[in-house]
């Protein structure tokens, strides 16, 4: 499989570069329907990253007639020079569908699982009010987005050297350095301000996995208050 493009990986990011932590004391339990997440020390002196986004596909198993479904349907457009599906938003939860005359729909918004299949059964129930004999199957989540603060400033010069195996970073293109995690296979796109993104993720755990890997890579690149101030910088290699 080729590695993402970095100009492809940009578009995940969004807002979630700029994530708000949120600080616990405890642990609390956690459920499909949580956006937020455990905490793993009872200080919580280690950040941990907050879902922002799930993607989710339906089948609706039947043919669309697109043009009606943008004629008829609230808050939905269709331009097919430019995109070849109805884009169709709800605001509970908030959330956009895209909506392809196959059949196939793509939910994309939600911040928690069950609010992705909340949504996704409101959009096939608003094609099915339409009047087209829709169904619900093979719901499946492609793609957990998280983000997280770790409250430090990284040296990503220093961080992509001695990670280059896992990789990728082009100033010159993108801000954010790109670390393609193996296991599991998540992506993260990790900023000098200390915001990090993971995406790439079928299940929450994957995310809190990945974190809990990183973590303790960002804290051996940590900025220091003579880092920030261009005093003792690493030197370049190659």
């Amino acid at each position: 499989m080729q590695p993402t493009p970095i100009n492809q990986l940009v578009s995940v990011v969004g807002s979630y570069a700029a994530p708000s932590s949120t600080q616990a004391h405890s642990r609390p339990p956690y459920t499909p329907n949580t956006p937020g997440t455990p905490f793993h020390e009872r200080d919580g002196a280690i950040p941990q990253p907050q879902l922002q986004n799930i993607v989710c596909t339906v089948n609706l198993e039947i043919r669309l007639d697109l043009r009606r479904i943008a004629r008829s349907a609230r808050n939905a457009e269709y331009n097919p020079k430019r995109f070849a599906a109805v884009i169709m938003r709800i605001r509970e939860p908030r959330t956009t569908a895209l909506i392809f005359s196959s059949g196939k729909m793509v939910c994309t918004g939600a911040k928690s699982e069950n609010e992705a299949r909340l949504a996704a059964r409101k959009y096939a129930r608003i094609i099915q009010k339409l009047g087209f004999d829709a169904r619900f199957k093979g719901f499946t989540i492609q793609n957990m987005v998280g983000s997280c603060d770790v409250r430090f400033h990284i040296r990503l010069e220093g961080l992509n050297a001695a990670q280059k195996k896992f990789t990728t970073y082009e100033p010159e293109l993108f801000p954010g350095l790109v670390y393609r995690m193996q296991k599991p296979k998540i992506v993260l796109l990790i900023f000098v301000s200390g915001k990090i993104v993971l995406t790439g993720a079928k299940v929450r755990d994957e995310i809190y996995q990945a974190f809990n890997n990183i973590y303790p890579i960002l804290k051996n690149f940590m900025k220091l208050d003579s880092d920030k101030s261009g005093l003792h910088q690493p030197a370049l290699t190659g």
